[in-house]
């Protein structure tokens, strides 16, 4: 578990009203003396599938739920902690399949706030993006207070002694994080993919230790869900379920992406399936290792730990140790990379100042949303150390209130993709069950939240995200009251960004499918500023149809 002065002058439509600038991805100098008829964008068809999967999968984060939540989701599952977590992916299915109606079709930056506007209109759109920066920032200082746990673990097997305070490794992590996205994008999603399969790899030859150790056997006890209690089921497949988000961030860089209508559901789905497969698979041999153990699962703080000393393992503690710390780096910069997407567009609409609209000339980020983004996100980690809120209770705290923005921004994609299709004119039945299963299955987490009550500061954490969703919609209405036809300005710089990537997107598909030599439609689509809506989804269509 998560999240603008481009030096263009704006156009108007309306006495007194700015035109909400273009969230395109394509590059120009971010120069704020410098005038441009264009907007600037980011680097485009830079990022295959390998990479976007590593941005899913690294804020998905499967180490982190090996080693912490899996023991968390034992004390109220226990032997049917591995099905929880089993449901909990099936679950999230129905909500992957209502987002890839959008993925199929169209892809710009920050893709799932533009997929949320064009169903549900902008107002919703901006909603949905300013719940995922929540989320983001949340899971990034998850991300962060990871790292503090297992760089003290990490320096303890090494056999150096004594304790380092947690803001210095914040500032490690957080610092190093923010070189890397602001160098280049390629070498963040690469270096993401390459730390999580290191720490991934691991795990599993632990794993193999412990079920190989004493001869091959089968837990039937687990296999059976001998002793599980329906009801503890329930808050176990919550934590489960807020375990497996993330797999959306994929779509943030659809803007950048080679082959996004094809890569970026691909990326969005597999991700899911991958991490889900490792989780169900860890459940259920961490639970197999400690009844071996003759102790609880849910009694171990780090129970990879516990698990390679009792297992006559104890020098994987170090590789176990760097793993997870590498991991929750992977986690923070993928976070910090999705969040500054999300940002990117909602400052070229005027949600936020719009000096965060710029792209850095040479590497072609959006190295104001980073930066600033970065701030926020060491800051709020570097206070809570400073008032002595330990490691572990900010990874609890941070991911839970995350948790939230993620079920509106779920909610919001599930609702929206119906109404989408509707517009297209191919609304089948399917797509209404499909949204209505994925609105039920996000029920479940969402009734988890509240009932029953958690202790005192959790309890809060609804309002607090409440509060600040307010911030957001509040913003809307000031635009709204302030700005007149802003926000339909947004919706229609959404529709023409829509577009402009349906066209470039139709070209660089020609070119491949030339290259390759492969059968198949040729296109001849219209210029990016005469095209209608129209003849984009034909574009997008015809590429579905020769994948």
């Amino acid at each position: 578990m998560a999240f603008l002065s481009c030096g263009v002058p704006c156009h108007t439509d309306h006495k007194g009203v700015d035109q909400p600038m273009s969230t395109a991805a394509t590059a120009t100098k971010p120069s704020g003396d410098v005038r441009s008829s264009s907007p600037p964008r980011l680097r485009p068809h830079a990022l295959g599938f390998p990479a976007l999967l590593a941005q899913s999968v690294a804020l998905i984060s499967p180490t982190m739920t090996a080693v912490l939540i899996i023991a968390l989701a034992f004390g109220d599952s226990g032997q049917g902690t591995w099905a929880a977590y089993l449901f909990g992916t099936v679950m999230l299915l129905f909500v992957v399949l209502g987002l890839n109606q959008f993925a199929r079709r169209s892809a710009t930056a920050g893709s799932m706030y533009a997929y949320t506007a064009r169903g549900l209109g902008p107002s919703a759109g901006v909603l949905s993006g300013w719940a995922l920066i929540w989320s983001y920032w949340g899971i990034a200082t998850a991300g962060l207070a990871g790292f503090a746990i297992f760089a003290q673990e990490f320096l303890s097997g090494i056999g150096v002694h004594g304790t380092v305070s947690p803001w210095i490794f914040f500032l490690i992590s957080g610092f190093i994080c923010l070189t890397i996205a602001w160098k280049d994008i390629r070498i963040s999603s690469l270096l993401t993919l390459a730390l999580e399969a290191i720490s991934v790899t691991i795990i599993l030859a632990l794993a193999g230790v412990v079920l190989f150790k004493h001869g091959v056997s089968v837990d039937t006890a687990q296999l059976q869900l001998k002793g599980v209690d329906l009801k503890g089921m329930d808050f176990a497949i919550v934590i489960c379920i807020f375990s497996l988000v993330g797999f959306e961030s994929a779509t943030t860089l659809g803007g950048e992406a080679k082959r996004p209508l094809r890569n970026v559901p691909r990326a969005v789905i597999w991700s899911l399936l991958i991490t889900g497969a490792f989780m169900v698979f860890m459940s259920y041999v961490e639970v197999f290792a400690t009844k071996h153990m003759g102790k609880s699962l849910s009694s171990f703080t780090t129970p990879l730990t516990a698990i390679s000393a009792a297992y006559g393992v104890s020098f994987f503690k170090v590789p176990v140790a760097l793993g997870a710390m590498v991991s929750f780096f992977s986690l923070s910069l993928s976070c910090l990379n999705a969040g500054a997407r999300i940002i990117f567009p909602l400052s070229g609409h005027g949600i936020l100042p719009r000096k965060a609209h710029a792209v850095h000339a040479k590497n072609m980020t959006p190295h104001v949303a980073l930066a600033s983004f970065g701030a926020v996100i060491l800051a709020v980690a570097v206070a809570f150390a400073t008032t002595g809120t330990e490691p572990l209770t900010l990874f609890g705290d941070a991911g839970t209130m995350a948790a939230f923005g993620f079920l509106f921004a779920y909610f919001m994609i599930t609702v929206a993709a119906p109404f989408y299709m509707k517009k297209l004119g191919e609304l089948r039945g399917r797509h209404v069950l499909i949204a209505v299963l994925a609105f039920a299955c996000l029920i479940v987490p969402t009734v988890g939240s509240f009932y029953p009550a958690p202790a005192y500061p959790i309890n809060l954490f609804p309002y607090i995200f409440l509060g600040f969703m307010l911030l957001g919609g509040a913003r809307i209405y000031q635009m709204y009251r302030t700005q007149p036809g802003a926000l339909t300005g947004i919706q229609r710089d959404l529709e023409h960004a829509l577009e402009a990537s349906a066209h470039e997107i139709a070209i660089s598909e020609e070119e491949h499918q030339h290259h390759v030599h492969a059968p198949g439609i040729s296109f001849h689509p219209e210029p990016a500023g005469t095209a209608s809506a129209g003849v984009s989804m034909v574009s997008a269509s015809a590429l579905r149809q020769t994948e």
